[in-house]
């Protein structure tokens, strides 16, 4: 999809709603890329609650998310899985190889599958993926390779601002604003 427009804008409608695998990068992406450690050397990180409502929305929406992370996955699974999250791959060295691989596990087309990165290991994934998006504050390599750069920054809102096009696309956000913003209460977690 490497198009010559704008990396700030987003891809046109149509390209968006074809995607049926959104893969992503978990520190930096899903977090502002800090963590802290424990005197035992537990990871502690932050998610960003918007995140996780867009990811859940978008999981009951029909699209396969996937985390797929160069450090261990364990604290990313414990908050994500209740969101309908199944698939994660962590330690990845090699994140391109990850993406065709659940792609091939799912029967996923490269071109109906997204990748959200934010350093150059992440690189690897946009090859294997139809979009590439970076986060607004990821490596200057990586917006310069990707095909949309957010306006929000990793941790901060960049994956929402990623579900709802992808649910804008296919119709389905402004269902999900309506019946959340009225008097139907809070969908179940």
């Amino acid at each position: 999809m490497r198009r010559a427009t704008s990396k700030r804008r987003r891809p046109p409608r149509a390209a968006l709603a074809g995607i049926r695998l959104l893969v992503l990068d978990c520190d930096g992406v899903l977090t502002d890329g800090s963590f802290v450690c424990d005197p035992e050397g537990r990871r502690s990180l932050a998610f960003n609650i918007r995140d996780g409502l867009g990811l859940a929305v978008l999981c009951r929406a029909g699209v396969v998310v996937a985390i797929v992370s160069g450090q261990p996955t364990e604290v990313a699974e414990a908050r994500h899985r209740e969101l309908g999250i199944e698939h994660f791959v962590g330690q990845c060295r090699d994140k391109g190889a990850a993406v065709r691989a659940l792609q091939a596990e799912l029967g996923v087309e490269p071109g109906s599958c997204a990748f959200v990165g934010d350093d150059v290991v992440d690189l690897a994934g946009f090859r294997a993926c139809g979009l590439a998006i970076a986060v607004a504050d990821a490596a200057p390599e990586v917006r310069a390779a990707a095909d949309w750069v957010t306006t929000a920054p990793g941790g901060h809102g960049a994956v929402r601002e990623v579900c709802e096009a992808l649910l804008g696309a296919r119709g389905v956000w402004a269902r999900v604003v309506g019946k959340l913003g009225g008097d139907a209460g809070p969908p179940a977690p």
